[in-house]
């Protein structure tokens, strides 16, 4: 399978999925800009969406979209317990929360990596981002993980969007569980293999 990624973007997450199930991955870096492939490729032929991530599972058969990334990988693998069993309500719950991050954390940030995006604008997503994470930091307060004491494929895709606060300058001191969650998940050995895959900071 190869990984079509561009480096802290939302394929992080899958990246990350992939390696706590113990799965290979051929990588592809794209440029998110031009759309051109690290091998010289035009990526809209790939993904006509034009954004990563995608997964080539064989030649002309690819899946895009995040959350689904992160269940078909989790799938392939189900012994490492990265997500519950299909059908079960606790799947269900996964699916709510992918959705939650998808919806309400992931394209909150979208304006907030634009130059031209006003003060107003910014203010506005960024009280709207943090009235969104209060609902996660009161669940972490108490667990480590989204569902409990274990890592799932919902905590690798809320680490790889809430990594984006600082890039885009948002202020996280005052979700203190959210920030030890982020510590946490930046000490697992599989998340520091994505990063350094990528060329991010650990």
């Amino acid at each position: 399978m190869k990984l079509y990624f561009a480096p802290g973007a939302c394929s992080l997450s899958p990246h990350i999925v992939a390696h706590e199930a113990g799965l290979t991955l051929q990588l592809e870096k794209v440029d998110t800009q031009t759309k051109v492939m690290q091998s010289g490729g035009d990526f809209w032929k790939v993904n006509p969406k034009g954004y990563v991530p995608a997964l080539e599972l064989e030649p002309g058969d690819v899946l895009t979209e995040g959350p689904a990334l992160v269940q078909y990988l989790a799938d392939l693998r189900p012994e490492a317990g990265l997500v519950p069993p299909a059908g079960s309500l606790e799947r269900y719950r996964v699916q709510e929360m992918l959705g939650y991050i998808n919806s309400e954390l992931h394209k909150t940030y979208a304006p907030l990596f634009r130059n031209n995006t006003s003060a107003e604008v910014r203010e506005e997503r960024t009280a709207y981002l943090f009235k969104r994470y209060q609902l996660l930091e009161e669940r972490l307060a108490t667990r480590p993980y989204l569902f409990g004491d274990t890592f799932g494929i919902a905590d690798a895709y809320l680490y790889t969007v809430t990594r984006w606060a600082k890039y885009v300058k948002v202020d996280m001191s005052g979700f203190p569980n959210l920030l030890a969650f982020m510590e946490r998940v930046t000490a697992r050995p599989a998340v520091r293999k994505a990063l350094e895959a990528e060329g991010l900071p650990v």
